[in-house]
């Protein structure tokens, strides 16, 4: 059997402009081929010429009910991983999801590190592998399976969000991150709170990682974040 690995493709079908194309760029940065469509009928369309190995499926789409496209895929495809969108949490809608083919089931907001990590989960039952990356960046080790994280050798603790957050820097040495886009990555699509919150957890993630004085994280002002595992002076 070839060692080659091949491009994996998800389709999208997703109408909201915002949360479709957040996906879009945050797969295509986990190095997936991603197609994506604000309707049904284009969706059911681009999978029979396409092909899939992935759907992510809004439960709400403009033209035809997502309960009704997962259903069609089903008959074509009993093997084909489906994961389910929605902005309601309703136990009867997600029951009836799941019933009609879903192999997952999120509801809005969702983190992209939640979806992703269901992605890779469903991916793995049906045989497909995410290789194993360790993340190394300036003495920082990074596991994101085993979820450990040390400074060299010498382990740290981090909260979810911490590691969330790390994982994004370190997965991007070099990205300059908006702080919208920490937040619709790490705490989802849809967040409405304090947008604060990026800076206090940045603030404990550089304490932990004994960041505050050699700013191996550095605040671009008027922009955002980004991980410098160099000297290099940034521009504000």
């Amino acid at each position: 059997m070839s060692n080659e690995r091949r491009e994996l493709h998800v389709v999208v079908i997703e109408d909201e402009p915002t949360i479709a194309e957040s996906l879009r760029i945050g797969l295509t940065y986990e190095g997936m081929r991603v197609t994506v469509t604000g309707e049904g009928r284009s969706g059911l369309q681009i999978i029979e010429e396409q092909g899939a190995d992935l759907v992510i499926l809004d439960l709400m789409l403009p033209d035809i009910d997502g309960i009704v496209v997962c259903r069609r895929l089903r008959a074509r495809s009993s093997v084909l991983p489906i994961i389910m969108l929605t902005a309601r949490g309703d136990v009867q809608e997600r029951v009836q999801g799941l019933q009609m083919g879903a192999d997952d089931y999120i509801v809005k907001p969702f983190s992209f590190d939640e979806l992703l990590a269901r992605v890779y989960a469903i991916l793995r039952r049906v045989g497909i592998s995410r290789p194993v990356t360790v993340l190394q960046v300036a003495g920082l080790s990074l596991n994101p399976e085993t979820r450990e994280v040390t400074l060299h050798g010498r382990s740290i603790e981090l909260t979810p969000t911490e590691f969330a957050l790390l994982e994004q820097f370190m997965r991007h040495p070099r990205r300059v991150f908006t702080r919208q886009t920490l937040l619709s990555r790490v705490w989802g699509f849809t967040y409405v709170g304090d947008s604060n919150i990026v800076e206090v957890h940045i603030s404990n993630l550089r304490e932990k990682i004994g960041d505050h004085e050699r700013k191996l994280i550095r605040t671009v002002y008027g922009v955002g974040y980004s991980l410098r595992p160099d000297d290099e002076t940034m521009v504000e």
